[in-house]
């Protein structure tokens, strides 16, 4: 069975499509990434999958519950961390877990036991005095999560949960994560950051509420056409704006000091780039086939998109 289902889940504001016609089928124990900019429909597709929203059309089932018809229950199997969790931060650590215990109707029969593993579970056990407005970023983001374990659900929503996290947690975090699926949680997490979402199972790409692909990273990876160039010069901003006007057919995207095309015409490509840079009068550095990365097949896979819109 799968943990959760939907079936052309649409979710309008006014005119807005802020969702559109999205189908997905998650199974119990992956972790499935939901990927896109701001403003994709993240946080929208998520507040439906939890019952918080109602969905304009469309079904989704969560944990076998409807989540219009038995948004209740839902409840029950389910964990939400939201993007502005509300911790508490009068509260120490312990204090949180306990608050949240109760109003989840945790029993105090093995209420303690869970409470202990918890703190231990994400390295919380050396700080459950301190107060929780007290403790760091990637800290706080660990308690979040503890406290959306502490009724045990069968699928945890994240709703960019690493957002501002330095990567030492952000790392630290995956690693919590990665526990649980192995104790049989599914886990649905939604990211802006296309290298953690390389680290799920399974994503999808949205844009503007519409997918735009699913499947592994691997497969998600196969959906950009041709091959990827790296060109670096020591202007790479204006060799990026200068690339996007004048190289036709091609998506051209800024990575640090590097600008990645992704181009179906290598050899023509790479003639087209030596000879707009030259008449720029900037210095090549380096010209070189790469392998994409999630970042850039996004950047490409809208281009396309964007391209056959237009027309």
């Amino acid at each position: 069975m799968s943990a959760i289902r939907t079936r052309g889940l649409r979710r309008t504001f006014g005119p807005l499509a802020a969702v559109e016609d999205l189908h997905l089928d998650i199974a119990e124990g992956e972790i499935f990434g939901l990927v896109g900019p701001d403003g994709a429909g993240k946080t929208t597709t998520m507040r439906m999958l939890t019952g918080l929203l109602r969905p304009t059309g469309g079904t989704a089932e969560v944990a076998g519950c409807d989540v219009v018809r038995h948004a209740g229950r839902l409840k029950e199997h389910i964990g939400y961390m939201s993007q502005r969790f509300g911790l508490y931060p009068d509260l120490t650590v312990l204090e949180n877990l306990v608050f949240y215990a109760d109003i989840y109707g945790v029993p105090a029969r093995g209420r303690a036991e869970k409470i202990d593993r918890l703190l231990g579970f994400s390295n919380l056990t050396p700080f459950q005095q301190r107060f929780a407005g007290d403790l760091s970023g990637g800290m706080k983001q660990k308690l979040g999560l503890a406290c959306a374990l502490i009724h045990t659900p069968r699928v945890l929503f994240l709703d960019e949960p690493t957002n501002g996290v330095d990567p030492v947690s952000r790392r630290d975090f995956w690693r919590i994560l990665y526990q649980l699926v192995r104790e049989g949680v599914t886990i649905f997490v939604s990211t802006a950051y296309l290298d953690e979402a390389e680290r799920c199972n399974r994503l999808a790409l949205l844009h503007r509420g519409r997918l735009l692909g699913l499947g592994t990273p691997d497969e998600v990876k196969a959906l950009m056409p041709g091959a990827l160039l790296e060109v670096r010069t020591p202007a790479p901003r204006r060799t990026a704006s200068l690339l996007r006007e004048r190289l036709a057919g091609a998506a051209v995207g800024l990575f640090g000091d590097r600008v990645h095309v992704a181009t179906r015409d290598i050899p023509a490509t790479e003639a087209a780039i030596r000879r707009l840079v030259a008449e720029a009068d900037l210095e090549l550095l380096s010209l070189r086939p790469i392998e994409p990365s999630l970042e850039d097949v996004f950047v490409s896979v809208l281009a396309t998109k964007e391209a056959a819109d237009a027309r």
